[in-house]
């Protein structure tokens, strides 16, 4: 378990990632730029993964790059306006769970193209311009007690995280 500085990130409800993640095991979504079309399809697989995320128990916090403003439109596109967010233009949180910036591996590899052009246009999520950091890797977190109990850190921008499977695994060790 990695110990993380969750007292300094304060939610868009105004309670820290502390506190949240003393009432109850918070996961924690490290989005990519709010241009970028696979935080767009992260967002509709937490809109999908939702139900059964928060019925396991754990609540979903966003992290991203942009202003609130910005984000506020994203996340009701998806039907995720009422989730507490934190807005993190300077990476903080994302450099306190570990997250690097990514590489031309990481971001530009063919598969990671093809990938995005599917569902940039396949899957309708679009693609748009950013003034974040479009470097920034994600991730996924279950944190409970300011600790962090699992962790996906992408590998290349366009992995796909099974966030129930992420929780669900955590169960056990949360005592939930």
């Amino acid at each position: 378990m990695e110990l993380m500085d969750t007292v300094s990130f304060r939610t868009s409800d105004g309670r820290t990632l502390a506190d949240l993640s003393r009432d109850r095991p918070v996961l924690l979504v490290c989005l990519r730029h709010l241009g970028c079309t696979f935080a767009r399809q992260a967002l509709a697989d937490l809109r999908e993964q939702r139900q059964a995320i928060e019925q396991s128990g754990v609540r979903v916090v966003l992290a991203h790059l942009e202003d609130d403003a910005v984000a506020a439109p994203v996340f009701a596109r998806y039907g995720l306006e009422d989730l507490a967010h934190v807005s993190d233009p300077g990476a903080h949180v994302y450099e306190s769970c570990g997250l690097t910036r990514g590489g031309a591996r990481q971001l530009f590899a063919p598969r990671v193209f093809w990938r995005g052009l599917r569902a940039a246009l396949l899957e309708r999520h679009g693609a748009g311009l950013s003034g974040a950091d479009v470097r920034r890797m994600p991730g996924a977190f279950l944190i409970d007690h300011g600790r962090i109990l699992r962790a996906f850190r992408h590998a290349t921008s366009s992995d796909r995280p099974d966030y129930t499977a992420l929780c669900q695994r955590a169960q056990a060790s949360t005592g939930s």
